[in-house]
């Protein structure tokens, strides 16, 4: 007889990870998560899973420990004869570094592929990559998940009206296009300079959002200043109430306290990321369904793309 697969969590997101296993009707499986007195990390699997089906649930937001916790669970699982590994990271961290667009710099993405890859994984599943090349860095099988199937269900819930998704910069035109295709509304972009890290200045708005409903759609916040600055540039062009959406709620430094001030009258999150504070203004939609179907579908062998199909 088959056994049953087995899913586990990191300590990085384990509300999420919770969740997943509620919606996928499976107990999480036991592990010791616990530090040395130096903090030097250790972990151990409490079942067995030799032959087993193994689904590592981590998110990798800052700190490093969140990686290196990972890691350790992978090698653990690999030397415990796991048949398969999957990495399953809702947030993939140092995304933002997959180039090198100056000298003398990392591509910090690449180094945590390869660090995976030597770890033992033997498939990656993660949602909404700041860069969706990074599956190139990898040579096992990716499986990438778009919010934007949760997220457009909530916002045709609300039937807003003359509605109109914007890209708070060029990078994010893509995503924003497929949110308008989604919603079966307009599209149009915010024309940005980056003068220094962290910080934005919107230059033009490209297309009609005067009068107009407006969805801001990105894949993460950090500081907030892209999507307040957008959102407070949209206000001044004559846009009427002012929507985001965006995946991965790092919320980090002023990101709060910018939100609050700003033009935004709700900013949608996924749960990728936990919450370090509440806000009256961010609201959390759940992907742990989304997770749950596709880790049904990858253990069975199954169609992981047919859950984005409209």
């Amino acid at each position: 007889m088959d056994m049953p697969l087995g899913l586990f969590s990191g300590s990085s997101n384990p509300a999420l990870a919770a969740r997943i296993a509620h919606s996928f009707g499976q107990d999480l499986g036991q592990l010791t998560l616990k530090r040395f007195a130096d903090g030097e990390l250790y972990c151990r699997y409490e079942e067995s899973i030799r032959g087993r089906d193994v689904f590592i649930i981590q998110s990798t937001f800052p700190n490093a420990d969140n990686w290196m916790e990972l890691l350790l669970l992978i090698d653990a699982a690999k030397r415990a004869s796991a048949a398969r590994i999957t990495a399953v990271i809702p947030y993939f961290g140092y995304a933002r570094q997959e180039r090198k667009d100056q000298p003398r710099v990392s591509i910090a993405a690449k180094l945590v592929a390869d660090m995976l890859a030597t770890a033992g994984i033997n498939r990656l599943l993660t949602l909404d990559l700041h860069a969706s090349q990074i599956q190139g860095f990898f040579d096992v099988p990716v499986d990438h998940l778009y919010a934007s199937v949760v997220f457009t269900g909530y916002f045709r819930q609300l039937n807003l009206t003359n509605l109109v998704v914007v890209a708070p910069d060029v990078g994010a035109i893509k995503m924003a296009r497929a949110y308008a295709n989604r919603l079966h509304t307009d599209l149009a972009v915010i024309d940005k300079r980056r003068p220094s890290q962290n910080h934005a200045e919107v230059v033009n708005i490209i297309g009609e959002v005067k009068g107009r409903n407006v969805l801001l759609i990105d894949d993460l916040i950090d500081t907030a200043g892209t999507l307040t600055n957008a959102a407070n540039a949209l206000r001044e062009a004559g846009a009427q109430e002012i929507l985001a959406a965006c995946t991965h709620p790092l919320l980090s430094g002023p990101a709060y306290e910018r939100i609050e001030a700003s033009a935004l009258s709700k900013v949608v999150v996924s749960d990728s990321v936990p919450l370090r504070q509440r806000s009256a203004r961010v609201e959390v939609v759940s992907v742990a369904n989304l997770f749950a179907d596709a880790i049904q579908r990858i253990s069975t062998d199954a169609s992981v793309s047919t859950l984005f199909r409209t």
